[in-house]
């Protein structure tokens, strides 16, 4: 199971173009996203949902703003977006929703974000983080994605849960 925030368009659509103008090769087959709980097996997919629904129903929506880039290197070749507002959101959503039934240990902190460019060549992560330096984007967070992996391993959406709190 995995679960994130989705990225509207056309907000989307503008990462994905940058993504790809970076040589990200997953720049077409992950879509835009903060991920607030990444891949966890789910041996008990009805009480995990469960738990995702309650933690849902007691979250209000919120605002994220999106707001330059930085880089996760040395540690990972990663750029990303830094998420302004809505980080203590996004952060006690993950905290509250990798509890009981999706309970694991991380290699890393947590920390939202929106990845632009990963595994790509260290010239093209330091031109997206100077092309993205100055970038700004808000949206309304209403709604998350819960995922899981098909016999492929890719990720298909299993349900979409609103924020009721």
């Amino acid at each position: 199971m995995g679960i994130v925030i989705p990225v509207p368009e056309p907000i989307a659509s503008e990462l994905r173009r940058a993504r790809a103008s970076f040589g990200d090769p997953m720049a077409s087959v992950i879509p835009a996203h903060i991920t607030l709980v990444t891949t966890t097996p789910a041996s008990d997919w009805p009480s995990a949902l469960q738990h995702v629904r309650q933690v849902t129903a007691e979250q209000a929506p919120f605002k994220v703003t999106l707001r330059g880039a930085a880089s996760f290197r040395p540690v990972t070749p990663v750029v990303y977006l830094q998420v302004a507002d809505g980080f203590e959101e996004c952060s006690r959503l993950h905290q509250q929703l990798q509890s009981g039934p999706l309970d694991h240990q991380m290699p890393y902190p947590y920390h939202p974000h929106v990845t632009v460019a990963h595994d790509v060549s260290e010239a093209s992560m330091d031109d997206a983080v100077s092309t993205l330096r100055d970038y700004e984007a808000s949206f309304t967070v209403g709604h998350i994605g819960v995922f899981e992996h098909d016999p492929q391993g890719l990720w298909v959406l299993r349900e979409e849960m609103v924020l009721r709190g």
